[in-house]
Order: C-alpha cells, then sequence, then structure tokens
C-alpha cells in the first residue's frame, strides 16, 4: 500500500487539556475537584494540627480539619472528544511555590471565591493578572447554596478587570462545577480565536 494512500481519521481524536483550579485557603478547591471528577480523585490532604498555628491560616469556624499541602487532582470528560485533567492548587501560603508548576502547560484556570472571606482570593487571582499568561476566569463559590452577594458587588470588591469572567458555581454540585468548566473552555477558546494567527 502507498502511503500516499493513507487518509487518517481524525475525527475519533480525544483532546485533553490541563485545567487549574486556583483559590485560597478553605474556598472549596478539593470539594470542586473530588464533585466533579469522574475517575476517584487524587487529594494531597493533612490534618491541621496546632502545631500550624501561626504558620497556617485557620478556619475561623472551625469546620475545616484538613488543608491540601501538595494538590488535588481529577477527570472529566467534557464531551466524547474533550477530557480535562484537573489541578487543584494548595491554599496556603507556605504552598504557593507549587503554582508555578501546577500551572505550567494549562488551558486555563478557575479561581474560586467564598465571599465571606473574600481576603482569600486576592493571591490568587493576582497570581493569575500578572504572574501568568493563562486565562482565567472568577467563580464564586456558593456556600450553602446561596449568592451573599451581587456579583457587580463582587467584581467590585476584587478589582477585577471588565473582561474577566466573572460566575458562580457550587462546589457541591457535578452540574454546576461541570458548567464553571465549560464556561472556563468556552471562554479560552474565544480568546484564541480573537487572538489567533490572523
Amino acid at each position: 500500500m502507498d502511503s500516499r494512500d493513507f487518509q487518517p481519521d481524525f475525527s475519533s481524536l480525544t483532546i485533553s487539556a490541563k485545567i487549574v483550579i486556583a483559590g485560597g485557603f478553605g474556598v472549596g478547591k478539593t470539594t470542586f475537584v473530588s464533585t466533579v471528577s469522574e475517575v476517584p480523585p487524587l487529594n494531597t490532604e493533612a490534618w491541621m494540627t496546632e502545631a500550624g498555628e501561626g504558620v497556617d491560616a485557620l478556619d475561623p469556624s472551625g469546620d475545616k480539619t484538613t488543608t491540601t499541602v501538595a494538590m488535588d487532582f481529577g477527570r472529566i470528560t467534557l464531551h466524547s472528544d474533550l477530557v480535562l485533567y484537573l489541578f487543584g492548587t494548595p491554599g496556603q501560603a507556605r504552598f504557593w511555590f507549587l503554582w508555578d508548576d501546577l500551572s505550567r502547560g494549562a488551558l486555563g484556570a478557575i479561581v474560586l471565591v467564598d465571599t465571606r472571606r473574600i481576603q482569600e482570593s486576592f493571591a490568587a487571582i493576582n497570581y493569575f493578572e500578572n504572574d501568568s499568561d493563562i486565562p482565567f476566569v472568577v467563580a464564586v463559590n456558593k456556600f450553602d447554596g446561596r449568592l451573599e452577594h451581587d456579583l457587580d458587588e463582587v467584581r467590585d470588591a476584587l478589582a477585577l478587570a471588565p473582561d474577566t469572567p466573572l460566575t458562580t458555581c457550587d462546589a457541591r454540585d457535578p452540574g454546576s462545577t461541570a458548567q464553571a468548566l465549560r464556561g472556563l473552555v468556552s471562554y479560552t477558546m474565544d480568546l484564541s480565536v480573537s487572538y489567533g494567527p490572523s
């Protein structure tokens, strides 16, 4: 058979992409990845102890007893030909040095925000605005299923650029987290069309 006669069938190819789930301590990154992953997620959770007081941020409610010390990992098939590999970043400041490695090669990122502790979001937003060229969207995690503040108020509080997408999600709801991921993929595709070769 002449190799010139061979026509590969690309219709069955599956595209995979790396997505970063970022944000401050306790905003729901581990829950997000665990909820939406179609495979058992990999979590690198460690118990929070009294030894960490003064070093780590602590949950003021006392409900959070563990923290991510390296990353969370999961996978979701968004479409028959699109698989996303999810990498959740650690939220504690002493582990931020891992963010560069976790973000390398990513298609985009979702920055989760908890409006009850909005100050926890600034470091992640600053990272993607100033220290990374990865497209990102900001998603307000609806704790208790409620949106505490209007999105315009959240945008102002976070000083987000007008063209930075801002949405909501419930990290405990697989449908809601998948929708946030679809929004990110659509946003990155729109950017690639806008800034692609003319």
